[in-house]
């Protein structure tokens, strides 16, 4: 069995069709089905079934695919590993943040990481936590930085320093400036920009709701942060936002609540047991100073 096997058998298996499979591969349709017969034959075992319309794997092809996988991530990863320079001239680091650590987190933890490591090359895109997730299981990043609370298997969570949400308004909202705190019953009547259902920091928002029995009046959505800043600092909406976002925005009010709401834990992600290169290392322990 070779390395090129697994990969013509994930190939088939995710686009359910020879045909296709063998054009995303560049190779010839017959070259792949006899690739895939050869795997087979090796294993004794049938792992496509090829008597329908699409080519579906079998129960043995599905188990052996869970473990193909895996195969190939730590080939991967061992491939990275011989090019991994320790003194940190040069590499590259694979980077995922949520869109409020983009807002406020990205700017000085990559101007401190470049300053001091300038031959390492950064690849950073910002995500939701469930693909944040998801690409790290599938080894596609290095390090997501994204919330400890919701984590699931197989990646772990590095704490890192806790995130205050607060209400914040703009320059023509009637509470901007205004130093009395509102109750949860008070903020359910304000007109709301909050970010979409995708994004954990609007879970935190809408269970805090739930749990006061308040059902909030969301005039806009957007997932962007960015956005949300705007529509709010030219309008008479209020938002949820991190302190730090706020602090570092012009014309923006925070207001505060006589039942504040909750803190959750920023946090680095990585997948458990998965190569961690001399980049990566750096970047976590220049993420835990900061």
């Amino acid at each position: 069995m070779l390395l090129r096997h697994v990969r013509y058998l994930l190939a088939v298996a995710e686009h359910q069709n020879f045909t296709r499979a063998a054009e995303a591969l560049h190779v010839s349709q017959p070259t792949l089905s006899q690739q895939i017969k050869q795997l087979e034959n090796s294993l004794h075992a049938q792992l496509l079934d090829r008597s329908g319309r699409t080519v579906r794997l079998t129960d043995a092809g599905e188990i052996y695919l869970g473990y193909a996988r895996r195969a190939l991530q730590d080939f991967s990863a061992g491939e990275r590993a011989i090019h991994d320079v320790k003194d940190l001239s040069r590499g590259s680091l694979r980077l995922a943040m949520t869109p409020t650590f983009t807002a406020y987190l990205v700017g000085p933890l990559v101007q401190r990481f470049n300053s001091r490591h300038p031959g390492i090359t950064l690849s950073i895109q910002e995500m939701t936590q469930d693909r944040i997730e998801s690409e790290l299981a599938e080894d596609r990043l290095d390090i997501g930085i994204a919330f400890a609370e919701s984590v699931s298997s197989p990646i772990e969570a590095q704490p890192l320093f806790p995130e205050t949400l607060g209400v914040v308004v703009g320059p023509s909202h009637p509470h901007a400036g205004k130093q009395a705190p509102l109750t949860v019953q008070e903020l359910g009547y304000q007109e709301l920009v909050l970010l979409s259902r995708d994004f954990a920091t609007r879970h935190h928002i809408d269970r805090y709701f739930q749990e006061h029995g308040i059902a909030p009046r969301i005039a806009i959505e957007a997932n962007s942060v960015h956005a949300i800043v705007e529509i709010v600092r030219r309008g008479p909406f209020a938002t949820v936002l991190p302190d730090a976002i706020a602090r570092e925005q012009d014309n923006l009010y925070p207001i505060s609540l006589t039942q504040p709401l909750p803190r959750r834990t920023a946090a680095l992600l990585r997948r458990a047991g998965a190569y961690q290169s001399a980049a990566s290392h750096a970047f976590a322990a220049l993420a835990s100073e900061w």
